[in-house]
C-alpha cells in the first residue's frame, strides 16, 4: 500500500510510526518553508504536486482536517482515498505493526506493595506533555493516590510528565497501540476497577470494550477537535457502565452535536494554589496571553486590537505572547510586530516561568476563537489576576463583566481594543477585580473543590 502523508508537524511525529518508510510516496505540506525539502529522508511536496504521484491513500495528520480534506477534494482526490489519523484503525496495513508496551513500575515506599483492598484505577492520556488536559489528569492521579486508590497512568505518547508522575510514586505505561486499537485489544488493561479516558482522542478506543469495567470519559475538547471524528463511530459506543463528564459547556456542546441525548456531567479541573501577593514594580501595565500561537487561539485578533489602540494607550502598556512560536501564524505575527514594540513574543517557557509571569501580570487575555476551559485562565485567577476572554471561551461562563473579569465578542478586535482601553483607564479597579477572580478560582477550580467533585463521581462509578 502506498501513502501520501498530509502534514509534517506534531501529528506527523506522533503517527509516522505506523508507516514503513518505503511505503510513503511523499509528504505533503502547505507551508512554503517546508515544500521541496526532505524530512526523515522523504520528499516534502505541495499537495498539487504530490497527488500526481501514484498512491493508494492520503492520510491527514492534522486537526485541520476540514480545510485539508476540502483542499484535496478540490484537487479531485476521491473521498474514499482520504483518511484522517482517527481512521487508521480501519487500515489492516497499520494494525499489522503492533508496538511493544513500555511499563515503568514505581513502588510507593509509603504503601503496602500488595495494594490489598485498594481499588485499581487506570488513567489514560493522549500524551504525557505539559498541556492542559494531561496536567488536569496529573492532578486526578495525585488526588486519587492520596485517597488510597492504586493509580496507574498510561499514555499513547511518552513525555516529560512521566518523570513527574513517577516522582509521585505513580506507575506509568506507554502504549502507542492505543492510537489505533480498541480497549478490547489492550489485554493488559484487564483487572482495573475503573478506567478514566481523557479527551475525545479515545473515542475509537471505546468502541469495543469490556462493559464490566466502569469507564469515566472526561471530555476537554471543543468542536475544533471533532474534525475527523465520524458520527457513526461515536454512536456505536456502548453506554453501559460509562460515565461521561465535561470541563464545561464548550465540550458538552461539542459532543452533543454528535450524540444529542448523551448524559454529560460537569467535572472541572483543579489548580494547585501558589498565590503570592508580592508583585514586581513595573512602569507599564502588563497584559499576558498564553497558548500555542495558532489561528484557533486568536493571537491575530489580539494583535489587530492592539494596533487599534490610541498611541497614548500603547505607550502605557506591554503585551506578552507566551507559547510555541513555530507556526505559520507565529511567523506572520513576528513580521507584523516588528514596528509594535509594545508586543513581545517570548516563545515557550517552563511552568515556573509561567507562574512568575502570571503573578506579575495585571490582566490575562484569552482571545481564542474557541477554547473549552483554558487552564491558564484558572491559573491567572488563582494568582488574583482578572481575565479578559472572548465569549466563545468556556471561562466566560464564570466571568461577570467589570466585576471579576471582562468578556468581548469573539473575533471583534475593536471591542477587544475597547476592553483593553477600559482596563488602562480603570487601572485602579484591576486589583479588586483580581481578588474577585480569585474567589471564582477558590469556588470552582481550587484543589478542594475539584477533589470533592472528583471523588463523588469516581466513587459513584466504582459503586455501580
Amino acid at each position: 500500500m502506498k501513502f501520501l502523508l498530509f502534514g509534517t508537524g506534531d501529528y506527523y511525529e506522533r503517527y509516522k510510526k505506523w508507516f514503513l518508510k518505503e511505503d510513503i510516496v511523499a509528504l505533503l505540506d502547505n507551508s512554503p518553508h517546508k515544500q521541496n525539502t526532505v524530512i526523515d529522508g522523504i520528499e516534502v511536496l505541495t499537495p498539487e504536486t504530490g497527488i500526481e504521484r501514484p498512491f493508494d491513500v492520503i492520510v491527514i495528520l492534522s486537526f485541520y482536517v476540514k480545510e485539508m480534506k476540502q483542499q484535496l477534494q478540490e484537487l479531485e482526490v476521491p473521498e474514499e482515498k482520504i483518511y484522517h489519523f482517527y481512521d487508521l484503525y480501519q487500515l489492516p496495513y497499520c494494525r499489522e505493526f503492533k508496538k511493544n508496551v513500555q511499563f515503568y513500575e514505581c513502588n510507593d515506599p509509603d504503601s503496602d506493595c500488595s495494594h490489598a483492598g485498594q481499588n485499581k484505577i487506570l488513567l489514560l492520556s493522549q500524551d504525557l506533555e505539559l498541556g492542559g488536559p494531561a496536567l488536569a489528569l496529573f492532578q486526578v492521579a495525585k488526588v486519587l493516590k492520596r485517597q488510597g486508590f492504586h493509580v496507574t497512568c498510561a499514555s499513547m505518547i511518552d513525555g516529560p510528565l512521566r518523570s513527574r508522575l513517577m516522582e509521585e510514586h505513580i506507575s506509568v505505561a506507554v502504549d502507542i497501540n492505543m492510537q489505533i486499537a480498541t480497549m478490547e485489544d489492550c489485554g493488559w488493561i484487564k483487572g482495573f476497577d475503573l478506567v478514566v479516558c481523557n479527551t475525545i482522542n479515545f473515542h475509537v478506543f471505546l468502541t469495543k470494550r469490556d462493559t464490566g469495567i466502569p469507564v469515566l470519559w472526561w471530555l476537554h475538547d471543543s468542536a475544533f477537535f471533532y474534525q475527523g471524528v465520524r458520527k457513526h463511530v461515536l454512536q456505536v459506543i456502548d453506554r453501559e457502565n460509562l460515565t461521561v463528564c465535561s470541563v464545561g459547556l464548550v465540550p458538552e456542546r461539542a459532543i452533543h452535536r454528535f450524540i444529542p441525548d448523551l448524559l454529560v456531567q460537569r467535572l472541572l479541573y483543579g489548580v494547585e494554589d501558589c498565590f503570592c501577593e508580592a508583585k514586581a514594580v513595573r512602569e507599564k501595565i502588563c497584559f499576558i496571553t498564553i497558548g500555542y500561537i495558532e489561528y484557533r487561539k486568536g493571537q491575530d485578533v489580539l494583535t489587530e486590537a492592539i494596533r487599534l489602540l490610541p498611541k497614548e494607550i500603547r505607550d502605557r502598556t506591554q503585551f506578552y505572547f507566551v507559547g510555541q512560536n513555530t507556526s505559520m501564524l507565529a511567523q506572520e505575527l513576528m513580521k507584523q510586530i516588528a514596528t509594535m514594540p509594545e508586543i513581545t513574543i517570548t516563545g515557550p517557557v517552563n511552568r515556573i516561568k509561567i507562574n512568575e509571569m502570571l503573578q506579575n501580570a495585571d490582566l490575562m487575555i484569552c482571545p481564542s476563537r474557541e477554547d473549552p476551559m483554558p487552564t491558564v485562565c484558572a491559573e491567572a485567577m488563582m494568582h488574583g489576576v482578572p481575565c479578559l476572554v472572548s465569549d466563545t471561551v468556556g471561562m466566560a461562563e464564570y466571568i461577570e463583566n467589570e466585576v471579576n473579569g471582562l468578556v468581548f465578542q469573539n473575533e471583534n478586535a475593536r471591542m477587544l481594543a475597547e476592553k483593553i482601553q477600559w482596563c488602562v483607564y480603570h487601572y485602579d479597579k484591576l486589583s479588586s477585580m483580581g481578588m474577585c477572580a480569585r474567589e471564582v478560582y477558590r469556588k470552582f477550580f481550587s484543589m478542594d473543590a475539584f477533589e470533592r467533585e472528583l471523588l463523588a463521581i469516581v466513587n459513584g462509578c466504582i459503586a455501580v
